[in-house]
C-alpha cells in the first residue's frame, strides 16, 4: 500500500515573504518587516501578553495567521497557488500588511457574530461574552506556525457555512415567535429547533395559525381537535407555509419532511394517553413549553 501524499501548504504570508528577494528591494522588505512587527505588537497587547516572550511569540503566530487569512480571502478567486503567492506579495507591498490583517480580522469578527448553536441564550448578546468568543475564535483560526501547514482559511469557510445554516434556523424561529397566534413571544432564551417543531406539529390542525409556544392545556385542546376533526396534515402544513415568508419556508419545509412520519404525530392521531404525548412533545420542544401551575 502506497503512503498518502502530504501536500505542504505554509501560511500564505510566509509563502509571499519567500518571494521578497526576487520582487522587492531592501527598503520595501524593511518597510514590510516594520509593519508586521507593529501588527505583532498590537496583537500582543490586545490578545496575548506583551510583557512576556511567550506572549510575543504567540502574537507572532496570530499575526501570521491573521494576515494569511486576509490574503486568502482577497485571493480566493485565484486558483493557481504560485500566481496567488505572487499576487499576495503584491498586495502586501502596495496595500500594506495592516490593511490585509484588518481584512482577516474582520472575517473573524463577522464569523463570531453568527450563532454557533440553535440554542440561543441572553448571555450570547453580552458584550463581555462576545469579546471572549471573538478572542477564542481568532486564536483558533489564526494561530499559524511559519514552518507548518496551516488550514485556518479552510476551517473558516467550513465554520462560515455551518453558522450561516444555524443562523437561518434561528431567524426562522424568531419570525415564528414574532407571529405567535397569542402575540409575540419575547423570552430572551431561544430553542430555535423547539420553536420550529411546535409550529410544524400544531400546523396539522389547519387554519394557518402559527404556534411558537404552548402549554399543557393548549396541547390537550389541540390533540382533541385533531382526533375528532380528522384533519389533513398535508393541507394544514401547506396552509401554514403560505403564511411564512419565502426566506424561512425552506427551513420549515425541511422540518415538515423530517417530522412527517414521526411517532409523535402518529400517537397524536391514535389513542396514546395525553400524559405520554406531552412527554413526547417535550422531547421536541424542550424549553419552548410553558410551565403551568395549578
Amino acid at each position: 500500500m502506497l503512503p498518502a501524499i502530504v501536500i505542504e501548504r505554509l501560511p500564505r504570508l510566509i509563502r509571499a515573504i519567500k518571494l521578497l528577494p526576487s520582487r522587492a528591494g531592501n527598503e520595501e522588505a524593511a518597510a514590510l518587516a516594520d509593519e508586521l512587527s507593529g501588527i505583532t505588537a498590537m496583537v500582543a497587547e490586545k490578545f496575548t501578553n506583551d510583557r512576556t516572550a511567550e506572549g510575543i511569540q504567540r502574537a507572532q503566530l496570530l499575526t501570521i495567521g491573521g494576515v494569511s487569512l486576509g490574503l486568502e480571502h482577497l485571493l480566493e478567486d485565484e486558483e493557481d497557488e504560485a500566481v496567488g503567492d505572487q499576487a499576495g506579495l503584491g498586495l502586501l507591498l502596495s496595500e500594506g500588511a495592516e490593511v490585509v490583517f484588518q481584512q482577516g480580522f474582520r472575517l473573524v469578527r463577522e464569523l463570531s457574530a453568527l450563532p454557533e448553536d440553535t440554542l440561543v441564550g441572553e448571555y450570547d448578546k453580552d458584550p463581555v461574552y462576545s469579546q471572549r468568543r471573538l478572542k477564542e475564535l481568532f486564536v483558533d483560526l489564526c494561530t499559524a506556525d511559519p514552518g507548518e501547514t496551516w488550514s485556518g482559511y479552510e476551517r473558516y469557510l467550513g465554520q462560515l457555512q455551518q453558522r450561516k445554516s444555524v443562523q437561518a434556523i434561528v431567524r426562522a424561529a424568531e419570525w415564528l415567535r414574532r407571529h405567535h397566534w397569542e402575540g409575540a413571544v419575547k423570552d430572551p432564551d431561544l430553542n430555535a429547533e423547539g420553536v420550529i417543531a411546535l409550529a410544524v406539529i400544531f400546523g396539522i390542525e389547519g387554519g394557518g395559525r402559527i404556534v411558537a409556544r404552548t402549554g399543557q392545556k393548549e396541547f390537550e385542546r389541540f390533540v382533541q381537535s385533531v382526533r375528532t376533526g380528522k384533519h389533513d396534515h398535508e393541507a394544514g402544513w401547506a396552509r401554514m407555509l403560505e403564511n411564512i415568508p419565502a426566506p424561512h419556508q425552506r427551513i420549515i419545509a425541511e422540518r415538515i419532511d423530517s417530522y412527517r412520519n414521526s411517532l409523535l404525530l402518529k400517537h397524536i392521531g391514535d389513542n396514546t394517553p395525553l400524559k405520554q404525548l406531552f412527554v413526547e412533545l417535550e422531547n421536541y420542544a424542550g424549553s419552548e413549553i410553558d410551565a403551568e401551575y395549578p
